[in-house]
């Protein structure tokens, strides 16, 4: 709800965290403690929202918001595979945008992660400024997780919400790169020095999809006095701290269902010639398509004029567009 929130401009006052919605009370309190974290906290809520949509354009369910509480609507408030990735995408957000913050020097309770140095096995040198990955995942822990803490973790759904939420932060951690810059002369790189760097944003979305598609259904079983989640077919392998993990079955998406927060996917677009999830038949769930024939107006026969212009025609082309009955 934090990433929809553009009227409200800067988190500066602690008036303002009591103002945001769906926040428990002790994250309010965090939020008053850590106000000058808060933006990136609803900047990383954005970008979760933008990398759901994107990995999910093609699928029945897209990751469309909606503007009540919770946004995804009820698709979040079961336990299905795609509230394991929202959860997931969300902690690896606001994880991603926190260190961000640090390294860019935008916050004073932390920057750049100096206890990368020395020489390394390679022949390198660790030095520059690398990202602070242990502070945003550390707050990332604290802010997301204390939902499901303040509960008691011991239900299926908090157990369920704490992995996936774990998953998304590793998906950040176990794909940290090293970046270099080369020193001698004429660029000739007779030494360099290297700092770890965050992948790009699109690379953990593409990560926690992948994730998603080979996701664990999962019970609750208990070893000892520890309640655990256990792959429900006892004949899968035991997912990882990587995984996603799930509790129920998802909806087909395919009609309209307000009050759970599905919109079905009449008037979308498919892919005629495609047999994946994006084709006709089954985004349209059967129901049939509808074929528009669109004129566009392109840039062609484009030459280069010396110096310095480009010129091109216009060009049109008639396409077809198929959406959904």
């Amino acid at each position: 709800y934090l990433a929809k929130l553009s009227s409200v401009g800067s988190i500066s006052e602690e008036e303002t965290c009591e103002k945001l919605k769906g926040l428990i009370q002790r994250q309010v309190q965090m939020c008053k403690r850590n106000l000058e974290v808060m933006d990136s906290v609803r900047r990383g809520a954005q970008l979760a929202i933008e990398e759901c949509q994107f990995q999910f354009r093609n699928r029945r369910w897209n990751c469309s918001t909606l503007d009540s509480l919770p946004v995804f609507g009820k698709v979040v408030t079961q336990g299905t595979r795609e509230a394991a990735f929202v959860y997931a995408i969300s902690s690896a957000g606001v994880a991603f945008a926190v260190t961000r913050a640090c390294s860019s020097g935008e916050l004073d309770k932390c920057g750049c992660d100096r206890t990368v140095q020395g020489g390394s096995p390679q022949g390198f040198q660790w030095s520059g400024c690398s990202d602070n990955i242990a502070y945003g995942v550390a707050f990332s822990q604290s802010f997301i997780d204390i939902r499901e803490r303040s509960k008691g973790a011991s239900s299926n759904r908090a157990l369920m919400n704490l992995h996936n939420n774990e998953a998304g932060r590793k998906a950040i951690l176990n794909n940290m790169r090293v970046e270099c810059k080369c020193h001698g002369v004429s660029g000739s790189c007779e030494f360099k020095t290297c700092w770890k760097a965050m992948p790009p944003f699109r690379k953990v979305g593409n990560v926690l999809k992948e994730k998603f598609d080979g996701a664990t259904e999962v019970e609750q079983s208990e070893i000892g006095s520890t309640k655990v989640l256990v792959p429900k077919n006892s004949q899968f392998k035991p997912h990882t701290d990587e995984d996603l993990v799930y509790l129920d079955s998802s909806p087909d998406f395919c009609d309209h269902d307000l009050k759970n927060g599905v919109l079905g996917t009449s008037g979308r677009q498919c892919n005629k010639t495609s047999k994946a999830i994006d084709g006709c038949e089954l985004m349209c769930c059967g129901r049939g398509f509808h074929t528009d024939e669109v004129e566009v107006v392109e840039r062609c026969s484009c030459k280069f004029h010396w110096c310095c212009s480009v010129k091109c025609k216009p060009c049109h082309r008639v396409v077809e567009i198929h959406t959904c009955r």
